[in-house]
């Protein structure tokens, strides 16, 4: 009994080290998004964007339109709605760290740029570069959502306006709290992209899920969500997502988001379910629900043209 357990603790100790760390990807971010792909350093990262200017009739200043995806997601998401929106404003859409082809650090120093601070100090960073004298209007879709409103509701001086695209904030995916500890064992830390290896084919799966109609599931949709894939260390930089620190409070605190806000949500969403839409609706004073119908999870990709719709219908309300 008692070797047995010694055994088990060497070779807890000392296989983790025996096993190659998984790499599969064989592009630099940069070569991955291909010969036209747009970067900025913002925060001392090289990040991924896709801009479009404002072509709407107003001599005004336009406003700021930020496009935050959700896990598993990039800029690619936003593909089909980026130019429309570009009548409402000037356009941002980004990679958020540990997606896409924004620059994955494998070190860092006080800030994780893959937690919950690290992506604020990003926001902070495009809005002080993009938005200045503009007032702001955040898009998140799903975990993006749920950054989107927590720093909203943080910094309700810097955001006029909050769209919430099938949030999970009332429900989230992640590793459950207070593992923290257990994550910096060297030996976790160690087998930690072996771990995460397997996200290429559950995230598959969860795409699959997200679409109303999986017939629309095609070709291009694979491709332009496994592209990211192909960078060097993204097993090592989903890792670092993974494990990153996302505690908040705004679940507690959603009454206390005063931004106007636009829900919207695919009436047959089943990754957040629909049902959560109308709670947030009563729990978000100055909030309007807005179901699409015949999408599930990604109504920005299913029905392009009733997202751009039902933003077009809300803007002035939100903007006042």
């Amino acid at each position: 009994m008692v070797r047995a357990l010694i055994a088990g603790v060497v070779a807890f100790l000392v296989v983790p080290y025996l096993i190659p760390e998984p790499n599969s990807g064989t592009m630099t971010n940069v070569e991955a998004a291909g010969a036209n792909a747009e970067f900025t350093k913002l925060d001392n990262l090289n990040v991924h964007i896709q801009t479009q200017h404002y072509t709407g009739a107003c001599k005004c200043k336009a406003p700021l339109i930020v496009l935050m995806h959700g896990f598993g997601a990039s800029t690619f998401s936003w593909r089909k709605v980026i130019e429309p929106l570009g009548q409402f404003g000037e356009v941002v859409s980004y990679d958020r760290p540990g997606f896409g082809f924004t620059e994955r650090p494998t070190s860092w120093g006080k800030v994780n740029p893959y937690g919950f601070e690290g992506n604020f100090k990003l926001l902070d960073a495009i809005i002080s570069k993009y938005g200045q004298e503009r007032k702001v209007v955040l898009v998140g879709h799903s975990a993006g959502g749920q950054l989107a409103a927590e720093y909203t509701r943080l910094n309700p001086e810097k955001v006029q306006a909050l769209v919430l695209v099938d949030a999970a904030i009332l429900t989230t995916g992640g590793s459950p709290d207070g593992l923290d500890l257990f994550y910096q064992i060297p030996q976790i830390q160690r087998l930690g992209p072996i771990l995460v290896n397997s996200i290429a084919k559950t995230g598959d799966d969860l795409l699959r899920k997200s679409y109303f109609d999986q017939r629309n599931v095609n070709t291009e949709v694979y491709d332009g969500y496994h592209q990211p894939l192909k960078v060097k260390g993204w097993e090592r930089a989903f890792w670092n997502f993974a494990t990153a620190p996302r505690k908040n409070d705004l679940l507690n605190n959603l009454g206390k988001i005063k931004t106007p806000t636009l829900l919207i949500s695919g009436e047959a969403d089943t990754v957040v379910p629909v049902a959560d839409e109308p709670k947030l609706n009563k729990r978000i004073p100055n909030s309007t629900l807005v179901l699409i119908k015949q999408a599930g999870h990604l109504p920005q990709e299913e029905q392009p043209e009733a997202f751009v719709a039902t933003f077009a219908n809300n803007f002035a309300r939100l903007l006042g």
